[in-house]
């Protein structure tokens, strides 16, 4: 079945890539290549040229869910949905201890980048990382799996990973600021927590000295602690002291 010309788009939302593949980041193009194993070459193609030429009008990420609009060959345009399975809470309470029992991991996506091992750690715990099913729907009559509308608002996806490798996370459940925090807050791998007391518990012990295996040696007091601590040299001690004596006199 062929349909007419789409409608063009100002302002639509283009891919980056003029050519070639899309996706140039090891996440975007890990996603890239399962949709390129599992759903039509041909339509992908057709989905690629759609992105390309600005025909999605926009896109939103929620947890579990992507819903764009693309225009096609009719005024109205079409409604695509893009669903995968978002995780709950206890599923995020195992991969972040997991995430934060690994340093590395946890210091790079501290520093805002994403590991490669972590689609590893994800398998460990018995999850993916990236999505094995897609529940994909457009609002065309097409029935191919999937149609243009869809393979564009994908291709465009994986380019928003590229740009930013935590919505790959936010779609699966957990944003970036909510995953950082909890992993900030979390103490890395080998170091012990620290209580947080505070500051007006610590007031009555601020100043107690600690004991120590090795006691300070008792100074007399008086006014001959200064010369005990510091006597004067040898040479210095005959002229230092008639210059006391003159100064007493």
């Amino acid at each position: 079945m062929r349909y007419g010309t789409p409608i063009k788009v100002e302002g639509g939302l283009r891919a980056r890539s003029r050519r070639g593949s899309i996706g140039s980041a090891w996440w975007s193009r890990r996603f890239i290549d399962i949709l390129e194993r599992v759903c039509d070459r041909g339509r992908l193609s057709r989905g690629r040229g759609y992105a390309r030429a600005g025909q999605v009008l926009s896109i939103d990420l929620s947890p579990g869910l992507v819903s764009a609009a693309v225009q096609g060959s009719r005024r109205t345009p079409y409604e695509v949905t893009i669903a995968i399975e978002a995780y709950g809470e206890d599923r995020w309470e195992t991969l972040e201890s997991a995430i934060a029992e690994q340093a590395v991991y946890r210091a790079k996506l501290l520093a805002g980048e994403m590991p490669e091992e972590i689609e590893e750690l994800f398998a460990s715990v018995g999850v993916d990382l990236f999505p094995r099913d897609l529940g994909m729907d457009c609002s065309c009559p097409d029935w191919g799996f999937p149609c243009k509308h869809v393979s564009a608002v994908l291709y465009l996806l994986a380019e928003s990973f590229d740009e930013d490798p935590f919505l790959v996370l936010a779609w699966r459940g957990r944003g970036r600021a909510e995953l950082l925090g909890s992993l900030a807050a979390r103490p890395a791998a080998g170091v012990p927590a620290v209580a947080d007391v505070p500051f007006a518990e610590r007031l009555a012990d601020f100043y107690t000295p600690g004991g120590s295996a090795h006691p300070p040696e008792r100074r007399p007091a008086g006014s001959d602690l200064l010369p005990r601590l510091f006597p004067p040299p040898a040479d210095l001690a005959a002229p230092l002291g008639v210059a006391y004596r003159r100064l007493g006199e």
